[in-house]
């Protein structure tokens, strides 16, 4: 084996990277960009990023979500590139890219928006699921490059394949639970680099019938601090409640918190909440789907665990499709409906109208 990082640690050193503040090197065929988080940039590297675009001219890149809320053309679909301006580039981007700083700055267009092959595209594309892999916010600042890239920087020229990066257990160990009584925790990790993922074997399950399994989202908020803004927390202890009775069950803790957007952003929604926007609405003026979780890693660990088949104890179907659709059969759908308060009733009930699930 080289000594050389892989492409996969090469994506995995740029991410790091962006989260620094850094900016790092995305090629694709011919064309090659300074990319920076937009989130976070000081000022003096936004003033050198547009000093090394010179003429080919930096600009800012945000997803189609985004750019709806603040009325501006997204020529390319997905996303849209505007022009930076001559002043204030920096201040501008992170309004452009924040919107807890859309009551605070208004006014911000009218926007130039690049539309066509111009500006490299495809770099800007790459860069944006980039800062997403981070859980920073989905804006960057791209500088389409002449000549060389300055060295030191961390160079990215391949594009992911979409497929998962194969799961290795780090380790197990006996871990008895106050709500499901005797288990063991396994940890998984995944080979490039991303977030940890753990399964929480309870009793012994069968693996000969359907196995009760749970596939829950990480969620500090309501797990940990007892939030009374969602049902994760009552969901999570009623999950283990039933396993522990049953005399057996799965459940997979996937680290993919606020629907895979990560705390920062999730808190970000919640400030947007604040200001009247429902789950889904905070969530688009972010930049963010609906939903951004990968429900391909539960059907992965279900593998790795020796799972075929389930009783899948969830309110979302969509859950239930990607499980069908990765080879693990669905026997039963469980529901998991507990956790209702006056602070989470109108949440719950866009999940519902607006998100497809089952309460």
């Amino acid at each position: 084996m080289s000594l050389l990082p892989t492409p996969d640690e090469m994506r995995a050193r740029a991410r790091a990277d962006l989260r620094l503040g850094l900016p790092v090197v995305l090629g694709c065929g011919a064309d090659q960009a300074l990319v920076l988080a937009a989130e976070g940039a000081a000022p003096e590297r936004v003033g050198a990023l547009v000093d090394v675009a010179s003429g080919a001219g930096a600009y800012l890149a945000i997803t189609a979500r985004r750019a709806e809320t603040l009325k501006a053309r997204a020529y390319d679909g997905d996303m849209a590139r505007l022009r930076l301006p001559a002043e204030g580039a920096a201040a501008w981007a992170a309004a452009t890219a924040d919107p807890a700083r859309d009551l605070a700055t208004p006014m911000k267009g009218p926007f130039n928006a690049l539309r066509g092959a111009e500006g490299c595209p495809e770099v800007a594309r790459a860069g944006i699921r980039l800062a997403k892999e981070a859980r920073l916010l989905p804006a960057v600042l791209v500088a389409p490059l002449i000549g060389e890239a300055p060295a030191g920087l961390t160079r990215i020229t391949d594009t992911p394949s979409g497929e998962l990066a194969p799961f290795a257990e780090a380790v197990s160990a006996r871990l008895p639970m106050h709500l499901a009584g005797a288990g063991r925790l396994h940890v998984f990790r995944p080979g490039d680099g991303r977030e940890e993922h753990y399964v929480v074997e309870v009793g012994r399950p069968d693996r000969d019938g359907p196995v009760l399994t749970r596939l829950h989202s990480a969620c500090f908020t309501g797990d940990v601090l007892g939030s009374l803004k969602c049902d994760c927390g009552p969901q999570l202890h009623a999950a283990l409640e039933a396993m522990g009775a049953a005399g057996g069950g799965l459940l997979l803790y996937l680290n993919q918190e606020g629907r895979g957007i990560g705390l920062a952003n999730k808190m970000r929604a919640y400030s947007l909440q604040d200001q009247g926007f429902d789950t889904v609405e905070a969530n688009h003026r972010l930049g963010f789907e609906d939903d951004e979780r990968d429900f391909r890693i539960g059907a992965a660990l279900l593998g790795k665990m020796g799972v075929g088949q389930v009783r899948l104890m969830t309110n979302n179907p969509a859950k239930i499709a990607m499980m069908e659709a990765r080879g693990i059969k669905v026997v039963e759908r469980v529901p998991l409906k507990v956790g209702l308060t006056p602070q989470n009733e109108a949440y719950l009930a866009t999940k519902a109208a607006k998100s497809g699930h089952l309460l």
